[in-house]
């Protein structure tokens, strides 16, 4: 996603630099500072969540250690075959155990933390889960959020966007004036801004939705690029 540029343009004139001559073919020419075009442009991009945060969790409580232990290792044993089977490996799952007790019983606890890339994948795992485990396992809600790769990636396409905005301007710019653009001279990035999409809040009583909400993230750049200028009816020098 791309804004239009707000462009601003200003034009130095070249003056003639004090003491400094440069030498061509044994005649002497001034040296003159080109003349600059300033100016800024702004853009933005965005993009969605690409990961997603999942937990699955089982419980069990006995009259034993063992069986309480026994209980949530096997159900936890097909969840994380479920896992490997969808091509999710060790490096994006975690697992957490905690054995307690109340009253007469053992209770043990288990959660499976799996970071998704795939959604749709997400989605196969969930039913998954719940149709063969059924009250037996909690599948939590997934929490989606933007990889560091991601967000890196969007920044770059903002600024990159900016400049290339702010280089047509230009262009357009020199051709109203009757120059001709030459080489950039400065581009700074001056301002960036980043704000998030979030859940629409429930008005007039409306039902909210059940399935998850993916946040998007955008992001705005703007920058001020300076170009020399060349006088297209100023004729070459031998």
């Amino acid at each position: 996603m791309e804004s239009p540029s707000r462009v601003f343009a200003a034009i130095l004139p070249a003056d003639k630099e004090q003491g400094l001559e440069v030498r061509t073919a044994g005649r002497d020419r001034p040296s003159y500072r080109p003349r600059e075009l300033q100016v800024t442009g702004t853009a933005e991009a965005s993009c969605p969540a690409d990961r997603a945060s999942l937990r699955v969790g089982v419980s069990s409580s006995k009259e034993s250690v063992s069986e309480a232990s026994g209980s949530v290792s096997r159900r936890l044993e097909y969840i994380l075959q479920a896992l490997r089977q969808h091509g999710i490996g060790d490096d994006d799952t975690s697992v957490r155990r905690f054995l307690h007790r109340e009253a007469e019983l053992y209770c043990m606890d288990a959660e499976v933390t799996v970071t998704f890339s795939d959604f749709e994948k997400m989605e196969r795992v969930c039913s998954i889960l719940l149709e063969k485990l059924d009250r037996s396992v909690c599948v939590g809600t997934p929490q989606f959020y933007h990889s560091a790769e991601c967000l890196s990636r969007m920044r770059q396409r903002a600024c990159v966007s900016a400049v290339e905005n702010a280089q047509q301007k230009a262009g357009k710019v020199s051709q109203l004036l009757g120059q001709s653009l030459g080489s950039p001279l400065n581009v700074r990035e001056e301002e960036t801004k980043e704000w998030r999409t979030e859940d629409e809040e429930d008005g007039g009583g409306r039902q909210r939705s059940h399935f998850p909400h993916i946040p998007t993230i955008t992001a705005s750049s703007q920058v001020s690029v300076s170009f020399c200028l060349r006088d297209r009816s100023r004729k070459k020098l031998s």
